[in-house]
């Protein structure tokens, strides 16, 4: 465990050990519910919410219910970008069991996502923009580069470091909406 933040100790004890907690308990930053039979529910990082017409939603949360529709997807990450109407848009980037879609198949897909994630979560979460891709952006050791996915979800350039990427060419496929 951290023992303090080099040269600001006082930032250390406000992010970790907050005053809600009463020095009693360190936040780790993962949010997390338990249910009537003492259950937990890892719900995701708690820095990592979008909020979409007053409502805060887990990035994690959708993701999970992207994946658990087991027949075509095989990975998924979410990000929000800036929208005018709800405040935030919820960005789904997909990888599926199958070949990429394109077109009018792609659009099909994206139907059935959204449908899906409504009926697992709720309407309010479904995803505004779904984008195919045969694999997400991550580092050599396998870590989704999320901050490259809002990058794109902005509609950005990118001008990140993108040096450490397994895959730099899927930063141009993740590019197209479907």
């Amino acid at each position: 465990m951290l023992r303090t933040i080099w040269g600001d100790p006082e930032r250390y004890k406000k992010t970790y050990w907050p005053d809600e907690f009463k020095g009693k308990l360190y936040l780790a930053g993962d949010g997390a519910s338990t249910d009537e039979d003492g259950y937990f529910r890892i719900v995701g990082r708690i820095d990592d919410v979008l909020n979409v017409s007053g409502h805060r939603l887990g990035t994690m949360e959708i993701e999970s219910a992207l994946v658990a529709n087991s027949k075509l997807v095989a990975e998924a990450a979410v990000v929000g970008r800036p929208d005018d109407l709800t405040g935030e848009a919820v960005c789904a980037f997909v990888v599926l069991k199958g070949a990429r879609p394109s077109g009018e198949e792609a659009k099909r897909i994206a139907k059935e996502l959204r449908d899906w994630v409504g009926r697992e979560i709720g309407p309010i979460a479904k995803p505004k923009d779904i984008r195919f891709g045969d694999n997400l952006p991550k580092t050599r050791s396998g870590k989704i580069m999320r901050r490259l996915l809002r990058a794109i979800a902005k509609g950005e350039e990118i001008k990140q470091d993108v040096s450490t990427l397994e895959n730099p060419q899927i930063l141009e496929q993740l590019k197209q909406v479907s």
